[in-house]
């Protein structure tokens, strides 16, 4: 198999590098895992992976997932008993170390399929550090590239502590050691107006010390916005370039000034926060306020699919409908929101986010002749408005060729679906 060295021959370059540019057929040079060249018709000694007919692009990612309720997937809001946040904690309380583990594995197997290289695991069901093991676990096994933000267990109370102890911990024993080469480490803290400055506080500052960038849920909901968690939070002096805020659909004018000075980042989800009934995500709000944002999943027990070409979609069709307008959201600046800018969301455009040489190789390769995506016209517009997971024929991270040919290639898909579905059935009988 071809890994330390090869060049990506003769693909429609979509490098979302404005100074690289597009290439209609353009070669990638990837050694070690970095991208060496992007240029057309390279000169160099090398195995060549034939891209003919395909568009590179870098891989795609997710701002904010919670992937351990993949376990559950599209279980949610078909009863009273089964509104997200209920079964969250319904079944986060059932929720065994290996449950996690089989959760996560799954949730990021299927973010592999769909072209997704760079994830953030808002791990928000940690109940012990066996469970924080086993949410690492699968990370360990798939060895996908992003953020794991360690949070509070469902049912924990509000006036209780994180496990900070066990944070230094994980630090330690997974990030310190190498254990995730290609993930780093996070707080996903609690927020003023649900919690109290006793929480909160001491969280937020744990973080900072140990140099940690923090995610908020923050002003999701109508009722969240009146609390104006995200003025709190700048007041406090809580909104910096390594604060990530999620949803946030509920902010004022001078909230969202906060968030723009402080160079802070939001993370939307645009098919979770309809189908939850939060309201309208505000794409064209935070895009023509100047506001850092990127495209997430959220969790698929709600929305039954991570798929981030329809978020992509959905996203520009919200845009322009919300400025009633056609031409104002042009798709290359939609997919920048699951590329460059998301990668700038959690601190790894140096790394990823656009085919630049330089930065890591992190490719996909997306078929231009299929049936669902035949004929095209306008390559960006194809990508935006066709693509889907069908169509994702290679997905490279770090160099390393993890799909081809439409197939995972080093993973046994059937053994994780199988392992999954047992476990839930345990959760459930349990």
């Amino acid at each position: 198999m071809i890994e330390s060295e090869y060049v990506v021959a003769g693909a429609y370059v979509v490098s979302m590098d404005a100074d690289v540019g597009d290439l209609p057929s353009g070669d990638v040079h990837v050694r070690d895992g970095e991208i060496v060249a992007v240029g057309p018709s390279l000169e160099v000694e090398a195995p060549r992976l034939d891209a003919a007919g395909m568009v590179a692009m870098p891989g795609l990612v997710d701002t904010h997932c919670h992937y351990w309720t993949t376990l559950y997937r599209a279980m949610s809001s078909s009863s009273p008993e089964t509104a997200y946040f209920g079964l969250n904690v319904a079944n986060g309380r059932r929720c065994e170390h290996d449950d996690l583990f089989h959760g996560v594995r799954l949730g990021l197997v299927d973010a592999l399929h769909h072209g997704i290289t760079t994830v953030h695991d808002w791990a928000h069901n940690l109940r012990s550090p066996d469970h924080a093991d086993g949410n690492l676990r699968a990370h360990g096994e798939i060895g996908l590239r992003g953020r794991f933000s360690y949070a509070v267990p469902q049912g924990h109370p509000v006036e209780a502590l994180a496990d900070l102890g066990d944070i230094e911990r994980v630090r330690r024993e997974w990030f310190d050691s190498a254990r995730l080469p290609l993930m780093h480490l996070g707080v996903a803290g609690r927020q003023p107006g649900l919690a109290t400055a006793e929480v909160y506080r001491p969280e937020y500052e744990f973080a900072t010390a140990s140099g940690l960038p923090v995610s908020y849920h923050a002003n999701a909901t109508r009722a969240h916005g009146e609390l104006e968690m995200v003025r709190r939070l700048g007041e406090e002096g809580m909104l910096t370039p390594a604060t990530q805020l999620v949803h946030a659909l509920y902010t004022s004018g001078a909230e969202r000034a906060m968030i723009r000075e402080s160079g802070a980042s939001v993370s939307i989800s645009p098919w979770s926060e309809l189908l939850i009934g939060y309201g309208v995500p505000p794409v064209r709000q935070l895009d023509r306020d100047g506001i850092l944002f990127g495209l997430s999943a959220d969790t698929l027990s709600l929305t039954g699919t991570g798929d981030p070409w329809s978020a992509i979609r959905l996203a520009t069709g919200l845009y322009r409908a919300q400025a009633e307008e056609e031409l104002v959201a042009p798709t290359r600046r939609m997919l920048e929101l699951a590329t460059v800018d998301a990668a700038r969301c959690l601190g790894l455009d140096h790394l990823v986010g656009s085919l630049t040489p330089g930065k890591r190789a992190d490719v996909i390769l997306v078929r231009m002749h299929d049936v669902t995506t035949a004929p095209v016209t306008d390559v960006t517009n194809t990508l935006a408005l066709a693509v889907g997971p069908e169509n994702v024929d290679t997905v490279i991270v770090d160099g390393r060729i993890r799909k081809q040919d439409g197939r995972l290639v080093d993973l046994d898909v059937d053994e994780v679906v199988r392992e999954a579905e047992q476990a839930l059935a345990t959760l459930l009988a349990r």
